[in-house]
């Protein structure tokens, strides 16, 4: 019997209490019991099947504020894109509509469990796309030698391309350019600049840079155009 126990027991003891030590710390990492926290995240809203030729229209679209509970060493090691809300736009037509939100919607890490969403709905609008070409106004500021004006402006190209819900493109007359200092020009003077449309639901299709001609010349010199 002692010979037994000295065989099976104590042979290797030491890497035996080793093991039964690195299994008792694993089991406690891993252990269901291990006492849950909570941590609230800011999460964006991610929309899913988006239907063709169809436009959120609605200018503030909210964050979602997601309550999650579960193991701290699982809280601690959340990045931004493990939690985040998700709605699915599929059928959606033009116009107005609400959708909840709730844990259901929530994609987590699978040790998490979602407590609260805020807001707990979200109201939408949606438009059709729409896409239209529009004249580009620049903008020309500076100050001329005396005696001299500004006689002529040219701009290349002279149209763009914006789209966006279709309400709010319709409202879209021009597309207007950066200030551009023409400042002490004399006779013709070429400005490289940029254009944008005010409205942030319209957007300038394949954007490029936008070169503003400057003429300038002493007053009564110049002919009409």
């Amino acid at each position: 019997m002692i010979l037994l126990f000295k065989k099976y027991v104590l042979h290797n003891f030491g890497l035996k209490v080793l093991s039964v030590v690195l299994a008792t710390g694993l089991w406690v990492m891993i252990s269901p019991d291990e006492e849950p926290s909570e941590v609230a995240v800011r999460a964006p809203i991610v929309f899913r099947n988006v239907p063709s030729q169809l436009e959120i229209s609605s200018e503030m679209i909210p964050e979602a504020q997601i309550r999650v509970r579960g193991p701290e060493r699982i809280l601690r090691a959340l990045r931004s894109n493990d939690v985040h809300a998700e709605i699915d736009l599929a059928g959606v037509q033009p116009g107005e509509r609400t959708f909840d939100l709730s844990a259901q919607h929530i994609l987590h890490p699978r040790e998490l469990q979602v407590m609260q969403v805020v807001p707990a709905q979200v109201h939408l609008s949606f438009d059709t796309r729409m896409t239209k070409e529009v004249e580009i106004h620049p903008r020309v500021v500076g100050n001329f030698l005396p005696g001299e004006e500004i006689t002529r402006i040219a701009v290349d190209p002279s149209t763009i391309t914006i789209s966006g819900p279709r309400h709010h493109v319709e409202q879209v007359d021009s597309a207007t350019t950066d200030p551009v200092d023409a400042s002490g020009t004399t006779g013709k003077m070429t400005f490289t600049t940029e254009v944008y449309v005010s409205d942030p639901l319209v957007q300038v299709v394949r954007p490029t840079a936008i070169h503003v001609t400057v003429y300038v010349e002493k007053m009564g010199d110049h002919q009409p155009h």
